[in-house]
């Protein structure tokens, strides 16, 4: 019998989204550090055999937690241990910023969906530099070799003209590349002014030549880099964004981020549009998410690694993703409805699937 639904019905439901969403951090955050907390990592540890190999790096799990869940890089241990195979913290920008005016969360649990109009609220790269450096030497004591991967998100400052958006990724890249097990360059949130006019061609390249270069010498070693790319993509565009990181040996791609489109919802009419602009993310995502992948797949050919996120719930979900051409396979907005042990059920899903087709 699952707790959590009837636990996020009497108690998160009635509660202001972000509320909630800074209450489930905060209880994951305390959770880690009570003798409780090696118990659950024994218990969520996902199984060897699902370990994956990506980015020159090994995995525990293909499934991680997409960036936008802990965007301080507060809660990398605690998110560990619940059972996620990386963290992808974010999106840290060069400069603090307290994001959008609030209210900017809502859900739509009929769609089991969220809009947010968050804006990159995040401490600044400065801030959370030293949190990532602190939460590795953790995994390392604790896991060894088979600890979970962590990634950096990094995104535009808002108060940063789109013309000098380059040097501003520069700042956080030279602040976080170093403690980065791979980097991830977010030009699709539809939340930051102009932000989606990087990711046209001739605005992206020089973007992603410099930070690529910049973290390596930073890191005094190879940074794999990504970009992650909106499915409101035209699929010209997404076959340009295929060539270019072919043609600048880019690590992978990220697909997709959250959509600005509203269609097939089944919530009332008015609740989405009182909610106003945002991204939305969540099940409603599932489809276009899974038709990015598999154009990008298609184009990229063996190259290139995808991780691919957008209304992932399930082992099932997970699985269909790695058999369209996958490398790795986030989620985040199921987090919110399905509660602390949803990676740790994924990775049982996954394994027993692979045992019944092995």
């Amino acid at each position: 019998m699952r707790v959590y639904p009837t636990f996020f019905r009497i108690v998160f439901s009635g509660m202001d989204p972000e509320k909630a969403h800074k209450f489930g951090y905060q209880m994951i955050r305390a959770v880690a550090c009570t003798p409780a907390a090696p118990v659950m990592r024994a218990l969520m540890r996902p199984a060897p055999e699902l370990a994956t190999q990506a980015l020159g790096l090994t995995f525990p799990s293909p499934f991680g937690v997409a960036a936008g869940f802990d965007k301080e890089g507060a809660a990398i241990v605690a998110l560990s241990n619940l059972g996620f195979g990386h963290v992808e913290i974010g999106t840290v920008t060069a400069q603090a910023q307290p994001g959008n005016a609030k209210p900017r969360l809502f859900r739509l649990v009929e769609d089991r969906a969220v809009i947010n109009r968050m804006g990159f609220n995040n401490d600044g790269a400065a801030a959370v530099a030293p949190r990532i450096k602190k939460a590795l030497d953790g995994l390392h004591r604790r896991w060894g070799r088979s600890r979970p991967i962590v990634g950096v998100n990094i995104g535009k400052t808002k108060k940063v003209d789109l013309a000098d958006a380059v040097e501003d990724y520069l700042a956080s890249t030279r602040l976080l590349a170093a403690d980065a097990d791979y980097l991830v360059v977010n030009v699709s949130s539809p939340n930051t002014p102009g932000l989606r006019q990087l990711q046209n061609i001739d605005s992206l390249r020089p973007l992603l030549t410099s930070v690529g270069r910049t973290a390596d010498e930073a890191a005094g070693r190879h940074v794999p880099l990504l970009v992650k790319i909106a499915p409101d993509l035209t699929d010209e565009d997404i076959d340009d964004v295929a060539r270019l990181a072919l043609d600048l040996k880019l690590d992978g791609v990220v697909a997709t981020n959250t959509t600005v489109r509203r269609d097939g919802l089944v919530t009332n009419p008015e609740t989405v549009i009182a909610a106003g602009v945002g991204g939305l993310s969540g099940a409603p995502l599932k489809e276009r998410s899974l038709q990015v992948l598999r154009r990008l797949r298609t184009a990229l050919g063996d190259g290139p690694v995808i991780i691919s996120v957008g209304g992932v719930e399930t082992g099932s979900d997970v699985q269909q993703r790695l058999e369209a051409g996958a490398n790795l396979v986030q989620g985040y907005t199921a987090f919110l409805y399905e509660g602390p042990f949803w990676a740790a059920r994924i990775n049982r899903q996954l394994r027993r699937l692979r045992r019944r087709t092995s």
